[in-house]
């Protein structure tokens, strides 16, 4: 990296702004919506991704099993992978590419919700997890850059950012998803 924090700040200070002009309000609305019916009627929403994604995933989990800004019970929020037992018994004997679609068999129910997170929208695993979630009757979120790859075509709501840099992709994903739980949660508690 060859620039000042200022540079990099404003950079993704620029993203942000070419994001927010992006038209993702009526996609966000949806995926708010979707969550929010779940977890009135104590559905699951299932969250996953790999990497930092999977970070983000936990990271949403958290938000919205515990606390985000509000008090009031727990929301049956789960991030898929969280288990290192279930994900290196599966992985080891079967494939990583299916640990999440294994995972959303287990905790999934018609009605809930499955959100997948992958910078690329390639992910094969969090693809598998998404059409698995659609053939158990639950909605599919995909939060994506670089057009939605794969992920566009799985999800029922799709939130691509437009931005083609993992580490920026991410830096908006932030930003989404804090927006995202505050709103569900207050729906919620």
């Amino acid at each position: 990296m060859d620039q000042t924090l200022t540079a990099y700040i404003r950079t993704a200070a620029a993203n942000l702004e070419r994001a927010a002009n992006a038209g993702l309000d009526q996609q966000m609305e949806a995926a708010i919506a979707a969550m929010s019916a779940a977890l009135k009627a104590r559905h699951p929403v299932l969250v996953c991704g790999n990497g930092g994604s999977q970070s983000d995933a936990q990271h949403i989990a958290g938000e919205l099993a515990s606390r985000f800004l509000r008090e009031g019970k727990g929301l049956p929020v789960i991030a898929l992978g969280a288990n290192s037992a279930t994900l290196t018994a599966w992985s080891n004997d079967y494939a990583y590419d299916t640990i999440f679609a294994r995972e959303v068999e287990a905790y999934g129910a018609a009605g809930g919700v499955c959100l997948g997170i992958s910078t690329s929208g390639n992910s094969r695993n969090v693809v598998n997890a998404l059409e698995r979630a659609r053939d158990l009757s639950m909605r599919t979120i995909g939060l994506t850059g670089n057009g939605g790859g794969r992920i566009k075509d799985v999800a029922d709501i799709l939130l691509d950012v437009p931005e083609k840099s993992t580490p920026r992709i991410q830096e908006i994903h932030i930003c989404l998803y804090h927006y995202m739980c505050g709103r569900v949660e207050a729906n919620c508690r």
